[in-house]
């Protein structure tokens, strides 16, 4: 049922809406009613059709299974002393994130190179974006160039939307296609998003992009990777010797102090944490933050160190699986988005347990594009069948 071309539509539409919508949709009430019309509604009605393909993912990962179904598990638990008011309001977002991470292999349904096309679309889609912004906010709103560009709907900030276009380049630049014509396109939406991630200032995103981009090499070992790795150096020091003064004026905007606090703040509920959803202020050299600036130290500020401890078996049988799959087009883009992922989130991100916003690009996203990896094993071998780049 699954395969069938109005459901192919139907989910295909849902992944391109959370991919781009985040820009386009005029509200953010908007962007999370057309969530629940093209990606969670289709994914229960589908979910039962397609429950081979969810043997086939027990089998394959049952690691990242069971880590999943142990911080679900754990975050119930802690809304037994969870601040928030509306303890019901974490037990759904728990739910939208089990249905979104069911919603990959129901999307594939053992065929990665579907996931790869849709992701290719959504990539030069949110680089359009990044065109769009730089219009808006350096010509029609007249801002000078040396202001941090933000992008469009719910990416109007500079951090976020560095983070999510800044990883619709990494995967773009993973999963380039093999005609010349298409090639240019690539590339000219690499510089879109790039620039864009440059131009925002945001030093977090800046870092991890050129990190991937240079370590690329280490899991991909062809000739495009090396030259993306040597373009990125270059563009790099010429982007540091331009704006100079701006990396350096906001010296570590109190990185360092944020973390000691968040620390202290861990050490007084270290084992139960504050509970799932429960607001909290860091504060720093007599400055309120909102958040702990830092993906890892904010889980185990909420959920404490077993939360922790879950989301790190995650995280890193995550990377066990791409690292397996690195001989496959789609193995590698998956450890570049995994390793982006993972810079961006010791600078910033703010929850793992919010509703579906910028911040899922970084935290969900890569688990749940990791599910595919199962369909890249030898026994099915036959549906990845993009060949490799040189």
């Amino acid at each position: 049922m699954q395969e069938t071309r109005w459901a192919q539509v139907w989910m295909t539409t849902g992944l391109l809406w959370f991919l781009l919508a985040i820009a386009f949709a005029p509200t953010n009430k908007i962007y999370q009613q057309g969530l629940v019309a093209f990606l969670w509604l289709p994914t229960l009605l589908l979910a039962w059709p397609a429950r081979q393909r969810f043997v086939e993912l027990w089998r394959g990962q049952r690691l990242v299974c069971l880590a999943v179904m142990g911080l679900g598990v754990w975050a119930m638990i802690t809304l037994l002393w969870t601040q928030d008011p509306d303890p019901s309001r974490g037990a759904k977002r728990a739910l939208y994130i089990i249905v979104f991470l069911l919603f990959f292999p129901i999307l594939a349904n053992a065929r990665p190179e579907r996931v790869i096309r849709i992701m290719q679309w959504g990539g030069l889609g949110l680089a359009v974006t990044a065109l769009l912004a730089a219009i808006e906010f350096y010509g029609v709103d007249g801002n000078h160039w040396m202001a941090r560009l933000v992008g469009l709907g719910q990416l109007a900030h500079p951090i976020l939307g560095g983070y999510v276009l800044g990883l619709a380049a990494v995967w773009l630049a993973h999963w380039i296609p093999p005609t010349r014509g298409k090639q240019l396109l690539w590339l000219v939406a690499l510089a879109f998003l790039s620039g864009f991630v440059v131009l925002s200032q945001s030093r977090g995103a800046a870092l991890a992009l050129l990190l991937t981009f240079v370590t690329m090499p280490v899991w991909c070992r062809d000739r495009h990777s090396r030259l993306i790795a040597l373009g990125a150096l270059l563009l790099a020091m010429l982007a540091f010797w331009l704006l100079e003064p701006l990396v350096l004026a906001r010296g570590t905007s109190f990185r360092p102090e944020i973390l000691r606090s968040s620390l202290d703040m861990i050490a007084q509920r270290p084992w139960t944490g504050l509970g799932m959803g429960s607001g909290y202020t860091v504060f720093a050299e007599g400055i309120q933050f909102d958040h702990a600036h830092n993906l890892f130290t904010h889980i185990a500020i909420e959920l404490g160190l077993p939360g922790l401890l879950l989301w790190c078996v995650l995280w890193f049988a995550v990377l066990r699986e791409a690292w397996r799959a690195r001989d496959t087009l789609y193995g590698r883009g998956i450890l570049g988005i995994w390793m982006f992922s993972f810079l961006a989130m010791q600078f910033d991100a703010a929850s793992i347990s919010g509703t579906p916003r910028a911040e899922w690009f970084i935290s969900w996203l890569p688990v749940g594009l990791a599910t595919v990896l199962v369909w890249t094993q030898a026994k099915f071998q036959g549906c990845d069948k993009i060949p490799r780049s040189t």
